[in-house]
This record gives structure tokens, C-alpha cells and sequence, in this order.
């Protein structure tokens, strides 16, 4: 019988502590398999952080809890969508109809001081384009970021961009009703714009010249869809206002941007995020003020 030589056989997969690997399973430092929810933070990771930060992410990272918060503002507003389109008698409902325009949630300069609309607007939409584009946008860019900031960072920077775009809309606009997420949306996109450029090198720089393209062609591509809501309603009276986008931009592009690039840091210490708390409230303050004595809407 043919002796066996133990020296010229593979040593055994163990471990520093003398523990046998299972197959498939665990295996050496650097050689483990990597799962499927390991794969797509990583994937996560290099979309919405510079390389500085994503082996801090990644050592934290797990898929629980799951990104509550823009799943359930998601939805709630298809849910509102679907009432209305559904249930509430209407002539019809791909575009805006009096069932929407008569929605106690719909904001209205003439019943401004039933205050809840400036925020409530957010779950009426005017039509299948303008949900679907709304629903697409959070979705895509909402569910990264708040894997990456969790759902506090999220829903604050969403529910800025929300009331932004509402007083803006108040103030520069304030003869034209208001409804759709847009504010909210583009509070998310304008923070992760702003993070995209200023970590540009930082973000792989293929990869930020494809995002910002992106960004820019979904940006111009909703803006045409809200211009012609806005102008396109002349004729039946029904004057949707568009300021929403620019008012969601700029809180995501100021409050967006401090949260959005301050992963593993104490936001209380920023300096940068008082600042854009201080100029938010201030903004806020004088757009109440102004909705109260300065309105030229009945």
C-alpha cells in the first residue's frame, strides 16, 4: 500500500487560532466571500463618498435599518396620487384636474394661511409625468443617501427643500398654486450635486464628469416638464408654479451639501452647518413676514 506523504500535502485552511475554515464559507484575512449586500454598498460607497471616507462606511456599513424614511414619503405620495386619480371623481388623469386643484393638500396663495399646505403640497402631483418623474428621482438618488447618512440627514434635508420651495413659491410667485415632491427631490439632488463637485477628484473624476451629466440632463429635462405645467395652464386658469425647483435646489445646495459631505463628522461643530441653519431660519422668518403683510395674493 502506498504510503502517504503528509509534508507534500496542502496544509489545512485554518485560521490564526488553529480553527478549520468551512468550505465556501469563512476562508482567510482578504480571501472571504463577498456577499451581495457587501457588493452594493461598495458600489454605494463609490457613488456617494470621496475615497477618504468609504473604508470607514464600509467597516459600519450593514443593510439594516433599511432606507425607511424615502420609501415611505414614496409611498405615501403614490398613495395620494392613486386616491385621487382612482377614487375622487375627475374627467380625467394624466394631467392636473379640479379633484387635485380642490385637495385641501394642494397649496393655494388664496388659502396660504391654512399653513399646513406649505408642506402638505408635497403628496398631490399634477399629473402621471410629474409623479413618475418625482418618484423615479427620490428613489434613485434617496435610497444611496440615506444608506450613506441614514435617515435623519435624509428626511431634513428633504423636508427643507419641501418648505423652501413652498415660501419661494409664496414670494416669487405668489399668484400660482403649488403641488408635487419637487422641492423635496431637488433639496437631494442639489446636496449631492455639491458634494459630486467639490470631492470631484476625490469621487473617481470618470465617474463625477457621467453623475454631473446626469444631474444636468434630469435637472433641465424636469425643469421643461414644470415649465410647461406652469405656462401650459394659462388657459384653463390653473397656474402651477415652477419656483418650487429653485427653492429646493438652493436649501439642497447649502443645508444639503453641509450634511451630505460631513460623513463620520459631529455636525455641531461645523461651523458651515450653523451657518446654513442661521441663513435657513432667517429665510424663513422673513418669507412668513412676508406672506402675512407683504402678499399681493388675496
Amino acid at each position: 500500500m502506498e504510503e502517504i506523504d503528509l509534508e507534500q500535502q496542502e496544509p489545512l485552511p485554518v485560521d490564526r487560532d488553529g480553527k478549520t475554515f468551512r468550505p465556501g464559507a469563512d476562508r482567510p484575512d482578504g480571501e472571504r466571500e463577498v456577499g451581495c449586500c457587501e457588493k452594493f454598498q461598495e458600489s454605494v460607497s463609490r457613488w456617494m463618498l470621496p475615497e477618504d471616507a468609504r473604508s470607514k462606511y464600509l467597516e459600519r456599513t450593514n443593510c439594516c435599518p433599511p432606507p425607511i424614511f424615502i420609501i415611505l414619503i414614496s409611498i405615501a405620495e403614490l398613495s395620494v396620487f392613486v386616491y385621487y386619480a382612482v377614487w375622487k371623481p375627475q374627467k380625467q388623469w394624466v394631467t392636473l384636474d379640479e379633484g387635485i386643484w380642490n385637495s385641501p393638500h394642494t397649496y393655494q396663495p388664496e388659502k396660504r394661511q391654512e399653513a399646513w399646505r406649505f408642506i402638505s403640497y408635497m403628496f398631490v402631483h399634477a399629473g402621471v409625468e410629474h409623479i413618475v418623474g418625482n418618484l423615479l428621482l427620490q428613489l434613485l438618488l434617496g435610497i444611496p443617501l440615506e444608506l450613506v447618512h441614514k435617515g435623519f440627514e435624509v428626511g431634513m434635508v428633504y423636508m427643507a427643500g419641501v418648505l423652501a420651495g413652498s415660501l419661494c413659491s409664496s414670494i416669487f410667485d405668489p399668484h400660482s398654486a403649488l403641488v408635487g415632491a419637487s422641492g423635496g427631490v431637488y433639496a437631494l439632488i442639489g446636496g449631492y450635486f455639491m458634494n459630486a463637485v467639490v470631492n470631484f477628484r476625490e469621487m473617481i473624476p470618470l465617474l463625477g464628469v457621467f453623475r454631473i451629466l446626469v444631474i444636468v440632463i434630469l435637472v433641465g429635462t424636469d425643469f421643461g416638464f414644470a415649465f410647461y405645467r406652469r405656462f401650459a395652464a394659462e388657459e384653463s386658469g390653473l397656474k402651477v408654479s415652477f419656483v418650487a425647483h429653485f427653492g429646493g435646489i438652493l436649501a439642497g445646495m447649502s443645508i444639503g451639501y453641509v450634511f451630505f459631505s460631513a460623513y463620520n463628522q459631529k455636525l455641531l461643530k461645523d461651523p458651515r452647518f450653523w451657518l446654513c441653519i442661521v441663513a435657513y431660519v432667517i429665510f424663513v422668518l422673513f418669507a412668513v413676514l412676508f406672506n402675512i403683510f407683504l402678499s399681493p395674493a388675496s
